[in-house]
């Protein structure tokens, strides 16, 4: 047999999916592991896509996307980001993930070095192994309130580096990142000429503090931004995402989408649409839904005397349980599943710096999560918490 590519084997695994799917065949499982919404689709969402199929709207579309769409999320992001752009620098994807994947591409040869958050969501690693690119990690850590240093930044530049990810609100910390912060992140990206792709994915959900777009301020044109339907509107098997470019990348993009997927499916592109144009009473409501887990899930983290970092972004909880874990979180996470049928993400999934640490997603019921989170070790009276 011939041999396969050493990159397809370079590319890490997920640790958040390694527990899901041990959970998936397990029964009576508290679901926490995975990023999945429980609020129902708005009916009228539902509907617009179930019109597309009924219609047998079915065909290709452009590679870009339908056009209502995009001029849809470009009004959106003009109104709402106070990103300054026009519809043909919006290309409509797949999820987020290949958005991800595509401003990666763009910008990255092999070899090169993309700058990722750490911890950091999975995909930021593997996507550059795909593309036999070198993810280098920026720490995030409790000793700046998990926001980045940008001397510490500027350490790790290197004649390879290309690019700089940022996620805010962070998935899996919580965190948001103010403005000084991110015209900072910009400038240090000006400074070393790179590339800033900013993961605005949970953009919807922040609690108490603004989000803000990089790109809202960005003069050089230098920000690839990725959004999705997936969080906001709890669409998350629909897959439907968008990234946002320079002008001018029309006929690179077109070939990239051809070569990967042509184009979204067309019904899950209207239920898009409908989204973004429609009412957001559900938008407003599952924000309220997660923002009440999470105070209600803080709220027994501290009678339990556990340390967590407060969440100002997404739906996740950052739990400390090092005074449990014995330094291998990811084993500790599987055996948690195994012993008490509670799924949690492991820290270590994240990066390195998420040894001793675990996300737990606030999206489920509140029943669900109270009773998961009620399964966790109490600190040792010895161990401070």
């Amino acid at each position: 047999m011939p041999s396969f590519s050493r990159t397809a084997f370079a590319v890490p695994g997920s640790g958040i999916r390694r527990i899901h799917e041990i959970a998936l065949r397990m029964p009576d499982v508290l679901p926490l592991a995975v990023g999945e919404p429980d609020r129902a689709v708005a009916p009228h969402v539902l509907e617009a896509a179930s019109r597309a199929w009924l219609s047998d709207e079915t065909d290709y579309t452009a590679n870009a996307g339908i056009a209502p769409l995009r001029d849809a999320i470009a009004a959106k992001l003009r109104r709402v980001n106070g990103m300054p752009v026009d519809a043909e620098q919006v290309w409509v994807t797949p999820g987020a993930t290949e958005a991800l994947y595509l401003a990666l591409s763009l910008v990255l040869e092999p070899g090169d070095e993309v700058l990722v958050p750490d911890p950091g969501y999975t995909t930021f690693t593997m996507a550059p192994r795909m593309l036999s690119a070198v993810p280098v990690p920026y720490r995030l850590d409790s000793a700046r309130a998990f926001l980045p240093d940008v001397a510490a930044l500027e350490s790790l530049v290197t004649a390879r580096t290309r690019a700089i990810i940022v996620n805010s609100p962070s998935n899996p910390l919580g965190v948001v990142f103010p403005e000084p912060v991110l015209r900072e992140l910009l400038a240090f990206a000006s400074r070393h000429d790179l590339w800033l792709i900013s993961d605005e994915v949970y953009e919807a959900f922040t609690w108490g503090v603004p989000h803000v777009s990089p790109a809202s301020f960005d003069a050089e044109d230098r920000v690839l931004t990725v959004h999705s339907f997936s969080k906001t509107y709890a669409l998350t098997g629909a897959r439907v995402g968008s990234l946002v470019v320079p002008s001018g990348l029309d006929g690179v993009l077109r070939t990239y989408q051809e070569a990967i997927v042509s184009c979204v499916n067309t019904p899950a592109q209207h239920a898009a649409l409908a989204a973004i144009t429609g009412p957001q009473d559900a938008v407003a409501e599952a924000a309220e839904h997660y923002r009440s887990n999470l105070a209600a899930a803080s709220a027994l983290l501290d009678e339990l005397g556990i340390r967590y970092l407060e969440p100002r972004g997404a739906f996740y909880l950052w739990v400390d349980v090092s005074h449990a874990s014995g330094g291998d979180v990811a084993h500790w996470a599987e055996r948690f599943l195994l012993e008490q049928r509670v799924s949690v993400a492991p820290g270590s999934a994240f990066g390195a710096a998420g040894e001793g640490w675990i996300r737990v997603c606030a999206a489920a019921s509140r029943e669900t999560l109270l009773a998961g989170l009620g399964r966790l070790p109490r600190v040792p009276a010895s161990v401070p918490a």
